[in-house]
This record gives structure tokens, C-alpha cells and sequence, in this order.
């Protein structure tokens, strides 16, 4: 029988992604006990420092989480057993949803299995829900935003990243009846930059939008209590939705929205992505309770990880190294070539036991491949002093590296617009 070879297509698109040098190969971590940055790598068989974790603040291996999961553990077991409106809610999701509409300063809140998920369930039930929607997107937001918008089918404008003022000039040329949703992130994953909140709540007064805020780098790392930039900055009030993630500043695994109580019902009764998933295990949301817990009352995690990431940038401006201009905890070092930078976390791993994983396109355009080193408060002078050292090996092994950097910096409003088309 003749017809598509199916096996070869496959065959034939992976090999393409191989020539790139986009080919993504997991390592195979053994995470040391009650560690969040030392584990052993078995595809290597070597012992690795992880630099590129998303459990910024160390709050997956902290005590009091593990303590609040294993005890949840024995009383609920392993499962949710069903969605949540299928037996799947516990006490557990209920007591969460409230501290987090506390956390927030709303009066709602909605859990979900991912922050992936959370954005794409309320961005595309907002979006077509509402008559005659326009959505105005930053030209830098995540793919889940980008995706839930999609889902929507509503009408999209993508405002240039951070550019409050083209925003303006966009909003100002729709219908004043029509609604109008403005979605941006508080602190872009990439680029580690920060949003002019103030400025986009300002247009969003003026012409009666609806604003969402993805604080999903955010929470747990800034503010006074952990609630995020918007907090930081005494804006929470001024949002009228707030999406976050429980995978990161707490941790563990999950997403939420926080709003109004009609916003947040609304969301309940229509998205899809909340309505057909199974719940998050209770033994994960009574520790994410315990990282919210504490990290509303203790700072000290927060303190720490901000000395650490001003150390860290500093000895590598120092010693040559083209760290991106990152206001945060994030700390983009440029490439700006895909097999370049597959090369270079290469050397380190094999070399230096340094695990950070290259970012390539898709998730950063064309020509602005890079590395995203994220410190957190477990590691010490002596492992900041071994990244440098490997940064700087990697550097002289790979001279090109620097002239390509120095030239990808920065994204074109070409590759901005193909991220989101």
C-alpha cells in the first residue's frame, strides 16, 4: 500500500530541528535529597549545579511544604478523584482559593491544573464571551496568552512590547463601545524585563478596558507579602484580573486567576480547561499553603535571591559576559545563534557540571538564542564563583560567540510579530 509515509515525515522534521541545533534533549536529573540545585545527571553520569530552575525561591525542598504535602498525603492520598465538580474539590482547593484572592487583594480566586492553562481557559472564555471583544496583547507574551487568545476568536492587536504609548494610539482607533481586554505580563520569563503597569492602567481608565496581568515570574518574588510587581508598585487594585503560577515563587505545580467574584465565576461556569480537568492533588495544594504561608510573613527568601542575582550580574559584566539589561531575578545571557547555544550548555555540562538549558526558538525569536540563568537563595558564594568560571571557559572556547551576541541583542518587530501570528 502506497499513500504518506508517516514514519519518514516525522523522521524527516526531526532531523530539520537537529540542523538547527533546536533539537531539545532533557537531562536526566537525580535531584540530591531536600536539594533544589544539586542532582546527578545519569545521561551524563556526572554530579550537576542546575542554574536555570524555575523554583526561584527554593520553596519545593523547604520544610514546612514538605511537612504540610506529607500530611495531606496521608489524610487525602495521591488524588484529587475527579474534577472539580466531581468530587475533586477539597477542603484543601477551597482554603486555597481564598488565600490567594487574599493574597491579592480580590475578592475571588480559581485554581487550575498550569499556569499554561489558567491563561488559556480565561483569556479565550473572556475573549469570546464577550460581544464584539477586542484583545490588546503584548507583543512579547507567553505562548499560553497567545494561545488563549487564539482559542477565543476574537479580534487581536499587538501592541509593541512595553510600548504604552503605541498601545494608546491602537486602542484609541476601536469603537468605544466595543470591550476591550489589555493583556501583558508583570516580568517577561526571557528578557526578565518589567511592564510599565501604571501607564497601561492609566489607558485602560481612559478608554474603559478590561486589564489581565500574568504575574506568573512574579509572585512570591516582589512585593511586601509575595503578591507580585502589582503589588510591589500599590497597583493590585487598579487590575481587574490577576493570573498567577503555583510552579514557581511557591514551588509546586499549578495556576490561578484572582478577580472580582462574578469575573472568577464567570471563569468557573465557561472555561473549558478548568470545567474537563482533574483537580490538583490535595497533598500539592496544602503545600503550596504552606510556601504562601510563609512566604507572605517571611521575606528572607525573597532578600536572599536579590542578593544573589545582584552579585551574579555583577561579576559577569565584569568579566565580560553579555548578561542582558535585567532588572530582575532573571538574568538572559545572549547567544543570538540556536546551535551556538546548544554548543555552549554543552561545554558547560560536560565540562563544568553547570546545567543551564539553552532557549531557542520558539520560545525567543530567530537571532536572540540565549541562556537564562535564574539563581536562588541555596546557592552559595562557592557556586557563583564555579558559573563564573565556567561562563568565562565557555567564552574563550567559543570565541564567535561574543560578536553574535552583541548583534542579536535585541528583538526585531519582525521576529516579535512571527511569535505571534
Amino acid at each position: 500500500m502506497t499513500g504518506f509515509d508517516y514514519r519518514q515525515f516525522f523522521t524527516d522534521d526531526l532531523a530539520q530541528l537537529r540542523e538547527e541545533g533546536r533539537y531539545r534533549v532533557f537531562a536526566d536529573l537525580e535531584r540530591e535529597m531536600m536539594s533544589g540545585i544539586y542532582a546527578y545527571d545519569h545521561r551524563i553520569n556526572k554530579r550537576i549545579t542546575i542554574w536555570c530552575s524555575n523554583d526561584y525561591l527554593s520553596m519545593g525542598v523547604h520544610p514546612d511544604v514538605i511537612d504540610a504535602a506529607r500530611n495531606a498525603l496521608e489524610q487525602y492520598g495521591a488524588g484529587a478523584g475527579g474534577t472539580r465538580n466531581i468530587s475533586g474539590t477539597s477542603h484543601e482547593h477551597v482554603m486555597l482559593e481564598r488565600e490567594l484572592a487574599e493574597l491579592h487583594g480580590k475578592e475571588a480566586a480559581l485554581l487550575f491544573t498550569s499556569g499554561y492553562v489558567a491563561n488559556d481557559a480565561a483569556l479565550s472564555s473572556l475573549g469570546r464571551h464577550m460581544p464584539c471583544c477586542v484583545i490588546f496583547s503584548d507583543a512579547l507574551n507567553h505562548a499560553s496568552m497567545i494561545e488563549g487568545i487564539r482559542h477565543s476568536g476574537a479580534d487581536k492587536v499587538i501592541f509593541a512590547h512595553n510600548d504604552w504609548r503605541d498601545l494608546e494610539r491602537k486602542i484609541a482607533s476601536v469603537c468605544k463601545y466595543r470591550p476591550k481586554l489589555i493583556c501583558f505580563e508583570s516580568c517577561y520569563s526571557m528578557d526578565g524585563d518589567f511592564a510599565p503597569i501604571e501607564a497601561i492602567c492609566d489607558i485602560a481608565d481612559r478608554y474603559n478596558a478590561f486589564t489581565y496581568v500574568d504575574e506568573v515570574h512574579a509572585v512570591g518574588l516582589y512585593g511586601p507579602h509575595g503578591a507580585g510587581v502589582t503589588e510591589r508598585d500599590g497597583l493590585q487594585g487598579r487590575i481587574d484580573m490577576i493570573q498567577g503560577t503555583l510552579s514557581k515563587g511557591f514551588g509546586a505545580i499549578g495556576g490561578y486567576i484572582a478577580g472580582t467574584h462574578e469575573a472568577v465565576d464567570f471563569i468557573r461556569s465557561h472555561a473549558s480547561g478548568f470545567i474537563f480537568s482533574t483537580a490538583l492533588p490535595p497533598s500539592v495544594v496544602a503545600g503550596i499553603r504552606a510556601a504562601l504561608r510563609h512566604l507572605r510573613e517571611d521575606g528572607a527568601q525573597r532578600q536572599a535571591l536579590a542578593r544573589r542575582a545582584a552579585s551574579l550580574k555583577t561579576r559577569m559584566i565584569e568579566n565580560g559576559i553579555p548578561v542582558m539589561p535585567s532588572p530582575s531575578h532573571i538574568l538572559p545571557v545572549m547567544i543570538g545563534d540556536a546551535a551556538l547555544a546548544k554548543a555552549i550548555t554543552d561545554h558547560l555540562m560536560v565540562e563544568s557540571g553547570i546545567y543551564i538549558q539553552p532557549i531557542n526558538y520558539p520560545t525567543v525569536p530567530r537571532g536572540t538564542e540565549r541562556l537564562r540563568i535564574t539563581p536562588t537563595p541555596l546557592h552559595t558564594d562557592e557556586d557563583e564563583a564555579a558559573l563564573i568560571a565556567a561562563l568565562i571557559s565557555a567564552r574563550d572556547a567559543f570565541p564567535g560567540w561574543l560578536p553574535l551576541a552583541a548583534s542579536a541583542n535585541g528583538n526585531t518587530q519582525h521576529d516579535v510579530l512571527e511569535l505571534q501570528s
